[in-house]
């Protein structure tokens, strides 16, 4: 398996973070009083399964000195956690140079981790498709320049040795448009569809905003404002930002009679390429957006969503509902093809085809 390993600057050149305060918030919450010169952890595991907790509760200064504690004693998966904790730009503790460096040690210590059988491979496929974000983008503050033919490599390995959505959704991307990797539309516009009806929040909000401009294949605005809804309501949280942007823009430029052809398609799927995100991230997604201004179009019109039901938000008018065999098709009386991986994907793709990946 090739995985590149990056040379780096030494620890002491980046940027040091203060754990006091998340050390004695932690110790304030053990169920005893840590006594002097003893570990509050029964064990390394402990610590981890600790710091995992605290992580997926959005309790940051508690996870990071018990996730701080267990990477010391050599758990590998604390290295990721942490690694999470210091990439989301949203929190207090953001350091991406530490979210790199932490990546790069995962990749590192669990390389040969058999993708089929071991549980911690997603990890692995999830730190190279992370760390491959940094190096296209590149990261000044340890010297770390772009470098795209790297970064696609990183995504290549975690597309095909770990099967990671995220990797094949970048790779995507950049086939459509000959970034890094051989320009092929029609495979890329296939495992977009693929991912679509497999939950993928991102690639469901890229495809509805191909569908609403057009671009790749014919416009369908009530296609794109049911799946723009869709992808929505599957957004994790670190997502949502832009994703409403999509939603926005589609929702007001769309008409009453599209709203109401969109709202009959979007209950069934939302039930049959839905994913719901952790009760974390919707949490915090739904604490971001409360916090949020209330998002209008230019006539001042309030953006609604469409809820669950299939209906937009204060809306009585009557739904038109899907059929029993609706897929990825226009809400109009059109007979155009569903947008099925076949259809999408052209005469070239179909779903034996590899995923978004180059040679192997």
């Amino acid at each position: 398996m090739r995985i590149y390993k990056l040379t780096l600057p030494s620890a002491s050149a980046l940027r040091a973070t203060s754990f006091a305060a998340a050390i004695a918030v932690t110790a304030a919450l053990m169920p005893l009083p840590a006594i002097a010169g003893t570990t509050p952890f029964v064990s390394a595991r402990d610590a981890l399964k600790q710091g995992m907790s605290a992580y997926q509760g959005g309790y940051y200064e508690i996870a990071i000195p018990a996730l701080e504690y267990a990477a010391g004693a050599n758990e590998a998966m604390a290295n990721y956690y942490l690694a999470r904790i210091y990439s989301d730009s949203t929190g207090s503790h953001t350091d991406h140079a530490k979210a790199y460096m932490l990546m790069q040690k995962v990749v590192d210590e669990l390389a040969e981790v058999d993708p089929d059988n071991d549980p911690r491979a997603p990890f692995v496929g999830a730190s190279l498709t992370a760390l491959a974000r940094y190096i296209r983008a590149g990261l000044p503050e340890i010297g770390l320049a772009a470098d795209l033919d790297r970064a696609v490599e990183y995504l290549h390995n975690a597309s095909v040795i770990f099967d990671n959505e995220d990797a094949q959704f970048e790779l995507a991307k950049l086939q459509l448009k000959g970034e890094g990797v051989a320009t092929n539309v029609s495979k890329a516009k296939h495992w977009l569809s693929v991912l679509t009806q497999k939950g993928h929040a991102g690639a469901q909000a890229f495809l509805a905003d191909l569908l609403s401009r057009g671009k790749y294949m014919d416009p369908d605005q009530p296609r794109a404002l049911a799946l723009i809804a869709v992808a929505r309501a599957n957004a994790p949280a670190q997502e949502a930002l832009w994703i409403e942007d999509i939603y926005q823009n589609i929702y007001c430029g769309a008409g009453d009679g599209i709203r109401k052809q969109a709202s009959g398609i979007v209950a069934g799927w939302g039930n049959r390429y839905g994913r719901k995100p952790s009760v974390r991230e919707r949490d915090l997604e739904m604490a971001q957006l409360s916090a949020g201004p209330v998002r209008t179009c230019q006539n001042g019109e309030t953006v609604n969503p469409i809820d669950a039901t299939g209906a937009p938000a204060g809306s009585t008018s009557a739904s038109v509902r899907p059929g029993p065999s609706d897929g990825f098709r226009p809400a109009s009386a059109s007979t155009s093809a569903p947008i099925t991986p076949m259809a999408l994907g052209g005469a070239d793709a179909s779903p034996a085809d590899e995923a978004p990946r180059g040679d192997r």
